[in-house]
């Protein structure tokens, strides 16, 4: 009888055993899913709100590059001599035609020419041809203006249009206003099946582009209250649907959504997107189902352990669990080594980015007092012939040289702008450019400099436009640095004369030719701060900063002596037909 007692005390005990561990294992699997699931949701929804955030600044750019492309056309347009014959001469017969055959090219919804009136007097929109406009805001600021004008307003469906608008002068007068919309339908698509939701709003709130056309014209927080309110189910299955994700920014269409919003650089507008947290629970729960059903795996086995009582399988288990213990030691040990080498490596990582970023800005302000010296010599230039044509009573004449002087401001400022680009080695946005015109913009440029030599300047351009893919400022500024290098190589010279050739084929190729001395290193001649140049004038700058920017365009500078003496500088950038130029 004891010994019967004895073997039922010890079956119950075992029973309790099993029974408590697989209490714990149940309770150990409830807090692993619970952390899993906090854990899951977090890193799943980062990884969403990440991806949000560079579609958002896709959508950004591309607005600002639909804006920035037809900002200039008005500019254009307004210099147009047709446009302007028309305008003196009351001619309109060719006009809408003329429009019609830029607007595909240009990419703008439409194009529109008032009169000094504010008549409509040709559009690619043939229906609004007669309209009278005077009152509007785009012909009053137009008119008021110097500059090209931007204008919002919302027409009689709701729909937002934005319209650059200039005038037009001919003789110094007002002879009429040109309009040109941006395709904002076109900016909209893009954003069609890769977020939810998508809107802009101006600097005062009100919602100007939407995926949802119900929302134009409203704040947020009323577009958002536009859909219909949720009924009790609805809010029972969100609550159920949100346990394993973050709480929602908000709801569109019935859909816990996130939200993200970034600053668009353009008279305070600011884009908003909302994307669904639908996937997150996909995931999330996948994975916890595969947790559970490891746990119950793990269970099962569990049950066929304990049914086996071997001692030689318990000797088995913790010679593994101890080999198991010194591997986890060493993996310790290892990871703390690890640990301690990544912030050793991190320290130097930030030891080389600060002086990375010293060195930047010193060559940044050596590049901005080299590249502004040429602007300043002209203003001099300028001030002085407006000073003598003051004098002489021709205050006219005097005018244009002071239009000179302030576009020679607007062209520092922009350098200025490039040469912070160039310090960050950053790229802009490109645009086909006419080598030719920037060559004779260049030339325009330097006229004070080449008079005072009184340099022969012989230039070879073909008649039609020879495009390139680039930035037209900072071509014009490879030519001058060019140019003025060439100046400064003929300063010996009894006959100074410098050749420009211009060649159109596969590869756009910018010759430029002087008969100075030649060049004595030209293994050095790009490398910064090499100069054969007296102290003081120049820092040896202007070949680095033209190589670079050359490189940026997707070609090559080289340099050589030409064989009956002299130097030639070689520009060489892959060309663009016209058909690509227009589709860019």
């Amino acid at each position: 009888m004891f010994g019967l007692g004895n073997a039922t005390a010890t079956r119950a005990r075992g029973r309790w055993y099993l029974r408590f561990a697989i209490f714990v294992i149940c309770m150990f699997a409830v807090v692993v899913i619970y952390v899993s699931n906090q854990f899951l949701t977090q890193r799943f929804t980062e990884t969403i709100a990440n991806r949000a955030e560079v579609r958002l600044a896709l959508h950004v750019s591309n607005l600002m590059n639909e804006l920035q492309r037809n900002a200039v056309v008005p500019q254009l347009l307004a210099r147009d001599p047709d446009l302007i014959e028309a305008l003196s001469d009351n001619d309109y017969s060719q006009t809408t035609a003329r429009l019609l055959s830029f607007v595909d090219e240009i990419g703008a919804a439409s194009l529109t020419l008032l009169d000094r009136e504010g008549r409509v007097v040709a559009a690619t929109d043939r229906s609004r041809i007669g309209e009278n406009l005077r009152s509007s805001g785009q012909f009053v600021d137009a008119t008021r203006s110097n500059q090209t004008v931007f204008t919002t307003y919302q027409d009689s469906e709701g729909q937002f249009d934005f319209i650059y608008s200039r005038k037009v002068e001919a003789d110094g007068n007002l002879a009429g206003v040109v309009m040109v919309e941006v395709n904002a339908p076109r900016v909209e698509s893009g954003w069609v099946g890769v977020s939810d939701a998508v809107f802009v709003t101006d600097s005062e709130g009100t919602i100007i582009l939407a995926t949802e056309p119900r929302w134009r014209g409203f704040t947020e927080a009323e577009a958002l209250a536009r859909q219909s309110a949720p009924s009790a189910i609805e809010r029972a299955i969100r609550v159920t649907r949100g346990w394993a994700a973050l709480p929602p920014d908000a709801y569109v269409s019935g859909e816990a959504v996130l939200r993200r919003e970034m600053r668009v650089p353009h008279q305070g507008w600011r884009m908003v997107s909302f994307t669904t947290y639908a996937s997150v629970r996909d995931r999330v729960n996948g994975i916890l189902a595969l947790e559970a059903m490891g746990f119950a795996i793990l269970l099962a086995f569990l049950f066929w352990s304990l049914s086996r009582k071997t001692a030689s399988r318990l000797v088995f288990f913790q010679r593994e669990s101890a080999q198991l213990r010194a591997l986890n030691r060493r993996l310790q040990r290892e990871i703390a080594e690890r640990e301690k080498v990544e912030k050793t490596l991190e320290v130097a990582e930030q030891t080389i980015a600060q002086s990375s970023k010293l060195a930047a800005l010193g060559e940044m302000s050596a590049a901005v007092s080299h590249e502004l010296n040429q602007p300043l010599a002209a203003m001099k230039t300028y001030l002085a012939g407006a000073k003598l044509l003051l004098q002489r009573e021709r205050p006219d004449e005097a005018l244009s040289s002071f239009q000179r002087i302030d576009d020679l401001l607007e062209r520092m400022g922009a350098l200025t702008r490039q040469l912070k680009s160039y310090a960050r080695k950053g790229t802009d946005a490109f645009e086909p450019v006419d080598t030719g015109a920037a060559v004779s913009t260049a030339l325009s440029l330097m006229e004070p400099q080449l008079k005072a030599r009184a340099v022969n300047i012989v230039r070879i351009i073909p008649d039609e436009p020879v495009m390139v893919l680039g930035d037209r400022l900072r071509l014009e500024q490879v030519i001058i640095n060019l140019l003025r290098n060439a100046l400064d190589a003929t300063k010996s010279s009894q006959n100074p004369t410098v050749e420009i050739l211009l060649a159109k084929g596969d590869i756009v190729s910018l010759t430029i030719r002087d008969n100075g001395p030649g060049i004595e290193n030209l293994d050095e001649l790009f490398e910064p701060f090499y100069t054969t140049k007296q102290p003081g004038d120049g820092v040896g700058l202007g070949l680095a900063i033209s190589s670079g920017i050359v490189n940026d365009l997707g070609g090559r500078l080289t340099a050589r002596n030409a064989a009956d003496g002299g130097a030639i500088f070689e520009v060489q950038l892959p060309a663009i037909k016209q058909g690509v130029a227009a589709a860019e």
